[in-house]
C-alpha cells in the first residue's frame, strides 16, 4: 500500500520567518503528518526577508527555468530548497526577481499591503503547479494555509489545472486564521486571472479581491475546513457550513488539532489504493 501523498502550500513556515501561529503550524503539521505514515511536500513563498544564507537555501535548476505569463509579462520561475536537518524535512521555495527581491513579505513597513500581491499571489500557486508537475508528484490532498495561498483552490479546480492527471483527483483543505488583511487587492486581478480559465461564477468573488472574497472563493473550490484560531471570521466559518464544507473545528491543544486533520485527511483518501 502506498502512502497517501499531502501537499503542503504556506505563507509561513519557521525558522524561515517571524514565529507566529501560521508559521508554527506551518513548520509542526507537516512533520506530525510525514511521522503518522504518509508522504509529504512542503512550499512557501522566498520572501525578501527569508534569510538565504542563514537558512542555507540553494536553486534546485533542474526544476527552474520555466516562465510564467502574469499580465501579458513573463516571469522566470525560480526553485529553491532548505531543509531541517533534524526532522528531514526539505522545504520547497517560489522565487522570481520580479515578486520576491523586497526585503519583505507581504505587507511593507507600514503595514500596508503590497501593490502587485495579486500578481505574487497568483506566481506563487501556479509556480507550485508547475514545480509539482516537475515533480512528478500526484497529491492526493492539498492543504494550503495562509490567505497568499489561497489561489491554489481555483487553479487546481477551475483552470487547466483540473484535467491535469497531477491534480484532476487532488482534495484541497484550507487552514483558515484570523489574518483579515483589512484592504483589498488590485481591482485588475480578475481579468488578470481570467486568462488562465474560470467562469462568470468565479469573478463575482475575485472582481472585488477583498480578504472575505478571495477567502470564500477558496472555500467554495474546497472539500474542506480547518479552523486554525478560535477568531476566525465568523462569515467564513457560516459560509463554509452553507456550502457544506466539511468543518475541523478549533481545539487549543496543538497536538490534538494535528491528530484531528490527520483523521480528516485518512476520510477523504482511499487508504487502499496501489
Amino acid at each position: 500500500m502506498s502512502k497517501p501523498k499531502v501537499l503542503f502550500v504556506s505563507q509561513e513556515i519557521e525558522p524561515y520567518l517571524k514565529n507566529t501561529p501560521l508559521s508554527t503550524i506551518g513548520r509542526n503539521l507537516p512533520q506530525y503528518t510525514q511521522e503518522h505514515g504518509k508522504e509529504i511536500r512542503i512550499f512557501m513563498p522566498r520572501f525578501g526577508n527569508v534569510n538565504e544564507r542563514r537558512n542555507q537555501l540553494h536553486e534546485v535548476i533542474r526544476l527552474s527555468g520555466i516562465n510564467l505569463v502574469i499580465d501579458n509579462q513573463d516571469h522566470p520561475l525560480i526553485i529553491k530548497v532548505a531543509s531541517i536537518p533534524s526532522i528531514r524535512m526539505q522545504i520547497y521555495f517560489i522565487d522570481n526577481e520580479d515578486y520576491f527581491t523586497e526585503k519583505v513579505d507581504i505587507t511593507k513597513a507600514d503595514g500596508s499591503l503590497l501593490e502587485d500581491n495579486d500578481e505574487r499571489t497568483m506566481f506563487f500557486a501556479r509556480g507550485v503547479l508547475e514545480t509539482i508537475k516537475k515533480l512528478a508528484w500526484k497529491p492526493e490532498i492539498i492543504h494550503c494555509s495562509g490567505w497568499f495561498s489561497m489561489l491554489l483552490p481555483f487553479y487546481v479546480k477551475r483552470t487547466k489545472y483540473k484535467d491535469n492527471p497531477f491534480f484532476m483527483e487532488s482534495k484541497v483543505v484550507l487552514t483558515l486564521y484570523d489574518d483579515d488583511f483589512g484592504e483589498s487587492l488590485a481591482a485588475s486581478m480578475s481579468k488578470k486571472m481570467k486568462v488562465d480559465g474560470g467562469t462568470q461564477k468565479d469573478w463575482r468573488y475575485y472582481k472585488e479581491p477583498t480578504y472575505l472574497n478571495i477567502m470564500k472563493a477558496a472555500i467554495s473550490y474546497s472539500e474542506g475546513v480547518i479552523l486554525a484560531s478560535d477568531k476566525v471570521n465568523p462569515e467564513l466559518i457560516a459560509f463554509a457550513k452553507e456550502n457544506s464544507k466539511h468543518i475541523v473545528e478549533y481545539v487549543e491543544d496543538e497536538k490534538e488539532l494535528y491528530a484531528k486533520i490527520n483523521e480528516y485527511y485518512d476520510s477523504i483518501v482511499d487508504l487502499d489504493e496501489d
